[in-house]
């Protein structure tokens, strides 16, 4: 099986302990380096709604990741799960 980086995008990932949903892959680490995945990166859960943000984004390295599928990709997380602060958004009208 052949699979593009792009096609990570619409793959969602599930933790097989809980079964909870993180979301789908919006980003991922590269080592320059060696050339090599490092993490997968899904967003925070949404605040009421998305009104209020997003919780941080979860970082999901390599070696938890169990099985790629062909629409999923099921994850092993720790109880202390590493998290990425979510930097807040500029507002157009507030760059100038």
């Amino acid at each position: 099986m052949i699979s593009y980086f792009s096609e990570l995008r619409y793959k969602e990932v599930i933790d097989i302990h809980t079964g909870r949903r993180l979301g789908y892959v919006c980003d991922a680490e590269f080592d320059e380096a060696e050339g090599r995945l490092i993490s997968l990166i899904t967003p925070g859960r949404a605040k009421f709604f998305g009104l209020l943000g997003r919780e941080d984004d979860y970082i999901l390295p390599w070696k938890c990741i169990v099985k790629l599928g062909g629409d999923i990709i099921l994850v092993e997380t720790e109880a202390d799960q590493p998290r990425r602060h979510r930097e807040k958004r500029k507002n157009i009208l507030t760059k100038w």
